[in-house]
């Protein structure tokens, strides 16, 4: 099988980090339990570009924590033989530095590509299975017949009950359990990194 996994606020809690940036440049609160949007609205369009700036800046980058069992669990599917395919809409400019953190993480993965256009480059590379945040992402892979899974937050909440079929949960346990329970191949030992 062949797993894509975005990165901020899915291996991460990008948040904070993001949360912490716009009240330091801009004196704007940004509270987690009310961003029910994909568009953050306190910021203006230049304001967010810089706060995003800031937190892909490389020590920010390398700061960052992954959610307890996200490692271990991408390393179980890695390990059985499963295709890793990491994304995100961080610039390319950040991949360096993506790549140092996932190393400093101890995260195994096939590939890393930062690009703002996921889904096309996931129907590219034939991804089964995508794990992302971004309610934009959850319904352009399940119009393309792409497996979704998430890790649920206040702005995907709506499309996680609305959509039929998205696999989430509230931690990376307990989505790795409900993946492996939902999604068959995962439970499969391959050794090609082909689709199942």
């Amino acid at each position: 099988m062949k797993i894509a996994i975005d990165i901020d606020s899915t291996l991460h809690h990008y948040w904070d980090v993001l949360s912490d940036a716009a009240r330091q440049r801009f004196g704007i609160e940004l509270p987690y339990e009310e961003q029910y949007d994909w568009g953050i609205t306190r910021l203006k369009e230049e304001q967010l570009k810089c706060v995003i700036d800031a937190t892909h800046c490389e020590p920010a980058i390398l700061a960052g924590r992954p959610y307890p069992g996200a490692v271990e669990a991408v390393n179980r599917w890695a390990e059985s033989g499963h295709f890793v395919h990491i994304t995100s809409h961080r610039s390319r400019d950040c991949q360096a530095a993506t790549e140092r953190w996932l190393s400093q993480i101890g995260l195994r993965y096939d590939e890393l590509y930062c690009s703002y256009d996921k889904i096309t480059r996931c129907e590219e590379i034939g991804i089964d299975l995508l794990i992302d945040d971004s309610p934009h992402n959850i319904i352009a892979a399940l119009e393309r017949g792409i497996t979704v899974a998430t890790i649920t937050h206040p702005w995907n909440q709506d499309v996680v009950e609305e959509e039929e079929g998205v696999i989430a949960a509230a931690d990376w346990p307990t989505l790795a359990r409900e993946l492996e329970a939902a999604v068959a191949p995962l439970r499969r030992t391959r050794r090609t990194g082909q689709a199942a």
